[in-house]
């Protein structure tokens, strides 16, 4: 189906939604499903519209243009104005292609964002509490809420592994790309000879899933309770307040023990589960997918160097679309992660695009 088939198509079916809901012959149910979809519609309804129109206009300013027997200054505003709208017009056409493409439903959510140290012992561990505090950063610019729901401490300042919530509007279309190896060049503070080390630290980001959407059988966990370590004071000898839930048919283990109460601690380690079966589930979906496919922007495999982040040069660099920053400090202070964010979405964008065009090619 040719892209003008696709639009029409969706002003066709944008034009019959407003037509039902004017109606009012609608079951409250029925109501609530058709808005949602009229409004999900109405954004790129407004887009074709708009590029619709421009078109229609090009043609008009074509034929000014062209007119032998057209008035000169006429015909010289019209070439201006068909040459000014010619212009505009692949941005626009742009940016309904992008709308055209499927949605990953997941994006709207809230997600589940896990950072661990990596090779690189104790700089490793300072290194993944640069990163927390960078996403922290991050997540107040945008206005979201971040909220650390376990940190394993070195004692030093830096985190062994944190686990932690992110809410607001569209998190995981902000961070999925941010799941891979993250790997720092620095001088460490306790390297006397002033030489280079290189650590690493992984990031997990997972979209958080509800309990719609992943069936979990209680018969499939084994839950245990212990207590705390850490921080804590005398509560932490006296109850059995820290909970290990294993689920036995993936054999994913998640421990809790930041809150005082065995309750807490559950619910914390059940959304934590939730996400890592649901992002299983779609990982797998994706790969089938997109077995044909190479040109994604990464694969959320925790495997993958994504990005060197070099103190000495005052660099970032992203190593899945060869992009480089020289704006090291204002990366990790939240400001310019938008700029890496924003090309990553655009690569994926483009991919995704080319993957489309390539049946009628």
């Amino acid at each position: 189906m040719s892209l003008d088939d696709s639009l029409a198509r969706m002003l066709a079916r944008f034009a019959e939604l407003r037509d039902i809901l004017a109606s009012g012959d609608l079951t409250p149910a029925e109501l609530a499903a058709r808005s949602k979809e009229y409004s999900d519609l109405e954004p790129i309804a407004r887009e074709i519209e708009t590029l619709d129109a421009m078109r229609r206009e090009l043609d008009d300013l074509s034929v000014l243009k062209d007119d032998p027997d057209g008035d000169a200054e006429m015909r010289a505003l019209a070439e201006a104005e068909y040459h000014d709208l010619k212009g505009r017009l692949p941005a626009v056409q742009r940016r309904v292609e992008v709308m055209l493409l499927p949605r990953d439903e997941a994006d709207e959510r809230n997600a589940i964002l896990e950072i661990r140290a990596g090779t690189g012992g104790d700089e490793a561990a300072l290194f993944a509490q640069d990163l927390l505090g960078m996403y922290q950063r991050y997540a107040d610019r945008q206005g979201w809420n971040l909220e650390v729901m376990d940190a394993s401490e070195t004692g030093i300042g830096g985190v062994k592994e944190a686990i932690a919530n992110v809410r607001g509007r569209n998190v995981f279309a902000r961070l999925k790309f941010e799941s891979g190896v993250h790997r720092v060049q620095r001088v460490p503070a306790t390297e006397a000879q002033g030489r280079i080390h290189t650590s690493a630290a992984t990031v997990a980001v997972l979209p958080e899933a509800e309990e719609v959407d992943v069936a979990i059988d209680e018969a499939d966990l084994r839950v245990d309770v212990y207590r705390a370590s850490g921080a804590g004071g005398q509560h932490v000898n006296r109850t059995e307040s820290a909970v290990r839930i294993t689920h036995m048919p993936s054999g994913i283990v998640v421990t809790q023990q930041d809150e005082k109460s065995q309750h807490k601690n559950r619910a914390k380690a059940m959304k934590i589960l939730r996400a890592r079966l649901y992002e299983r589930e779609r990982s797998l979906l994706a790969a089938e997918r997109a077995a044909d496919r190479r040109s994604q922007v990464g694969s959320g495999d925790r495997s993958e160097r994504i990005r060197t982040y070099n103190f000495p040069q005052g660099r970032v660099t992203d190593h899945r679309i060869n992009l480089t920053l020289y704006k090291l400090e204002r990366v990790l202070a939240g400001e310019a992660l938008d700029e890496l964010v924003d090309a990553l979405t655009a690569e994926d964008e483009a991919a995704r695009l080319a993957a489309l065009a390539e049946p009628a090619a």
